[in-house]
């Protein structure tokens, strides 16, 4: 009889693509098992999941709003209708494991599954837990951590460090430098500096990029700039008729990017910082500060610690961050440490890692 196993979470990329990058694997490992996907109605791993080949059922549950306590009035309501729809869920899939992600829906679907002895297992993608993460942790029957010393949030017992899973398409890439520079129509004999700021764009990120844009054409250095969707028209408008910038609202070929880019500055999410420090390249780090219990701070200090990486301060973005990645950019055995160190510290076969102690637990 074929193994059933629900995947849990979502929210945002660096839920969802591991996520699926975790089913991946699992179906290599064991092609008769079962996926479900369960995720929060309205976000985007609605979309994300069945374009990946997987089948996901949505629930209404929402996370505490801190910035208006107002809207969190129809919250205990959504947790009702979700633990009602999951345990539906429940009885017509009967799982035999349940995986959390991270995610609105990670709470009620592993909850539930612990209530009624089910195995669970955690990933905790960040270097700093979530607490929903931290709550679940003390039931699971394992939880994969991205990094070392995440003991302080779990039972060391049931800790493993797998890092976190990496989407195939990034991981196995072969594409060449010189294929990538032309595919953005740029030169490969100049230093390329990759700039994104995730899907809405970073906004002290962009305006520090757009402030100071003729540093990089005088330092004879070219963008690649992923604005997000805010503003991204101004950023457009800004930067035309200057042959030494390519600019998007969203790189879809992430791995058309990674290899194009000498530097790249970035926030600090979990799958960022992930996917850099995998691709070797030396960055500059420039955490979102409203992250839930500063976990980007978190996850980019893992590298600046060992002197894997650079960090600036969201607020010291404006006056700070373009000198510092022209410096970076300028200084080859600055660059050179960085992606020995990264190449040190990088973890690449999570999902398969993780697939196989699920399977072996159920």
């Amino acid at each position: 009889m074929s193994k059933r196993i629900i995947i849990a979470g979502g929210g945002t990329g660096g839920h969802i693509f591991p996520a699926i990058a975790i089913a991946n694997a699992l179906v290599a490992q064991d092609p008769t098992v079962e996926i479900l996907f369960v995720g929060a109605n309205g976000k985007m791993e609605m979309e994300k999941v069945p374009e990946a080949g997987y089948r996901i059922e949505g629930i209404t549950i929402a996370g505490f709003n801190r910035s208006s306590l107002l809207k969190n009035i129809s919250l205990p309501f959504k947790l009702i209708t979700s633990y009602f729809q999951v345990k539906k869920i429940f009885k017509e899939f009967l799982p035999d494991a349940v995986v959390g992600v991270g995610g609105y829906s990670t709470l009620p679907v592993l909850r539930l599954a612990q209530a009624q002895g089910i195995p669970t297992f955690v990933h905790e993608s960040n270097s700093f837990a979530g607490k929903a993460n931290i709550y679940l942790g003390k039931k699971a029957t394992k939880i994969f951590v991205a990094s070392e010393g995440m003991q302080k949030f779990f039972p060391e017992a049931k800790l493993m460090v797998t890092g976190n899973p990496v989407r195939k398409q990034i991981l196995e890439s072969t594409i060449t430098k010189a294929e990538a520079i032309q595919y953005f129509g740029l030169k490969e004999s100049v230093t390329t500096v990759l700039v994104m700021g995730g899907s809405l764009g970073a906004k002290s990120i962009n305006d520090a990029i757009l402030n100071h844009m003729e540093q990089f054409e005088r330092r004879h250095l070219q963008l690649i700039w992923q604005t997000g969707k805010t503003n991204a028209e101004k950023y457009k408008a800004a930067t035309e008729g200057k042959p030494h910038i390519w600019i998007g609202e969203f790189i879809t070929d992430m791995d058309m990017a990674y290899a194009a880019a000498d530097i790249i500055v970035s926030r600090a999410g979990a799958m960022a910082v992930t996917e850099i420090s995998i691709q070797a390249k030396p960055a500059v780090f420039v955490p979102f500060p409203l992250a839930t219990e500063d976990h980007q701070t978190h996850n980019a200090m893992r590298l600046v610690n060992q002197d894997a990486a650079l960090i600036v301060r969201d607020g010291d973005a404006k006056l700070q961050l373009v000198s510092t990645s022209i410096q970076l950019a300028k200084d080859q055995a600055m660059q050179a440490l960085f992606t020995k160190n990264c190449k040190s510290l990088s973890l690449k076969d999570a999902d398969t890692v993780i697939a196989k102690e699920i399977l072996k637990a159920i």
